[in-house]
């Protein structure tokens, strides 16, 4: 049923439970991997001070790499594959990369934890998966955090 399967990690135990999910699914449907990660640009508030934004940018890549290196050797240690994409947000939303990333692939599932927030914490977090839900034209599973 599904030959491509994407997953966005963060680094989240959400974010693990949903690799879990998605290589049980993956291994069911004899289906590929993608893990995504998306790096967003770091916005400055007080531009009087002095911050090196290229060497932030660069610790924040970085960071992004281990994160998707880590879900890779997860899947690996499961007798599967995956391939890793480190995507760049400039300036859009990361739900949007996302999206834009699983009609790119083609992508025929993805597969996204989802911390449940509600209320004010919804409203000033946001929720990447529930912009996924709302803009994705395939199926979005979503796996709710512990």
């Amino acid at each position: 049923m599904y030959q491509h399967i994407l997953v966005p990690v963060d680094g989240s135990a959400t974010s693990d439970r949903a690799l879990q999910e998605a290589i049980r699914l993956a291994r069911q449907q004899s289906a590929q991997l993608e893990l995504v990660h998306v790096v967003e640009d770091i916005r400055l508030l007080d531009s009087d001070s002095y911050i090196n934004y290229a060497e932030m940018q660069e610790t924040v890549r970085n960071s992004g790499k281990k994160m998707l290196a880590h879900a890779q050797m997860v899947v690996q240690l499961t007798g599967m594959g995956a391939e890793i994409n480190l995507l760049e947000a400039h300036g859009k939303r990361i739900a949007s990369i996302i999206v834009e990333e699983a009609e790119r692939w083609p992508a025929d599932l993805i597969v996204i934890g989802t911390h449940g927030r509600s209320g004010f914490s919804r409203v000033l977090f946001g929720s990447v998966a529930e912009g996924v839900v709302r803009t994705a034209h395939i199926p979005v599973l979503l796996i709710r955090g512990a």
